[in-house]
């Protein structure tokens, strides 16, 4: 069986150069890198590397290292009742997705991504799916997929399944992160499969337990508010090093192998959020061999 392709967000890194990030993913046996924050922000379209004058070099960087990048996980997200902010976050994913046509990255990651009461239900769905649609259009030319995630209430994969009933654009795929619907709405990941696996272009992977180990730290407070402020869906899990808590990783790994999934597995771990958590120093190489030892079982 051929190993997967790895990457790693850089959420769990959030502070480090480009340059300490390419060194790191070498070293600890990743094949690409999925850009959440760059040098302490998420704002993308503004980080260095990505400026239009920097792009050669960037391409240069990336050549040399023998990395990719696997993924831009944009803050994007359809949940916002304010049409003009709306429509803003429409120009925003345009921009993204333009950003990586001229990288030749070919996955942005966007959100639904909540509810704002039960009522809204519908009003929301409707929105990211005429929003994906959008961007979905924009994106079929560009050689870009556009993946809503399995987050926030969008966790719920019949959530997923009622937007993607009604998606006609073949530029638009779900991000399964493999743990929200299993920890936050207890769903088998063989049931989440069945829902909405066909629509599965990328994967985010980490672990949690049901009872805390650690306790958090004084800052902890204050990531979780700007994880909010970023993203209106974002939930607390205890998280643990991958393969140490309870997630049911070899179920779901064996569901996407024997469903001929070829795309990235991306682990999420969620440092920036959760500032208690060990360092990304030994949480990415812990989880390359994780992998490794998993897809030769």
């Amino acid at each position: 069986m051929s190993l997967p392709k790895l990457s790693f967000s850089t959420l769990a890194c959030p502070d480090w150069s480009w340059k300490q990030l390419l060194e790191a993913a070498r070293e600890y046996h990743y094949d690409g890198v999925e850009i959440r924050f760059l040098s302490g922000d998420t704002d993308l379209l503004e980080a260095d590397v990505f400026l239009p004058k920097n792009h050669e070099r960037t391409l240069t960087d990336l050549h040399k290292s023998g990395i990719s990048i696997a993924a831009i996980a944009s803050s994007v997200h359809f949940d916002d009742l304010d049409p003009k902010k709306l429509d803003h976050e429409l120009q925003t994913g345009q921009a993204y997705i333009e950003l990586c046509q001229r990288l030749g990255i070919h996955v942005l990651r966007v959100f639904g991504d909540a509810f704002p009461e039960p009522g809204l239900r519908e009003q929301i769905i409707h929105q990211v799916t005429e929003s994906l649609q959008s961007l979905g259009e924009f994106a079929e030319n560009r050689d870009v997929q556009v993946v809503l995630e399995t987050h926030g209430d969008f966790s719920d994969s019949k959530n997923i399944a009622a937007v993607f009933n009604n998606i006609r654009s073949p530029s638009i795929g779900v991000l399964w992160d493999t743990h929200h619907p299993w920890r936050y709405l207890g769903e088998h990941p063989a049931s989440t499969f069945d829902l909405i696996g066909h629509w599965v272009q990328h994967t985010h992977w980490k672990d949690s337990v049901t009872i805390p180990q650690k306790e958090a730290v004084p800052e902890s407070s204050e990531a979780a508010a700007i994880a909010h402020q970023l993203m209106s869906g974002h939930r607390h899990a205890n998280y643990v090093l991958f393969g140490e808590g309870e997630f049911p990783a070899f179920d779901v790994h064996r569901l996407l192998i024997d469903n001929d999934y070829s795309g990235w597995y991306s682990l999420e771990w969620e440092k920036a959020w959760h500032p208690e958590l060990e360092s990304p120093e030994i949480a990415l190489p812990q989880f390359s061999q994780q992998m490794r030892n998993l897809f030769t079982k």
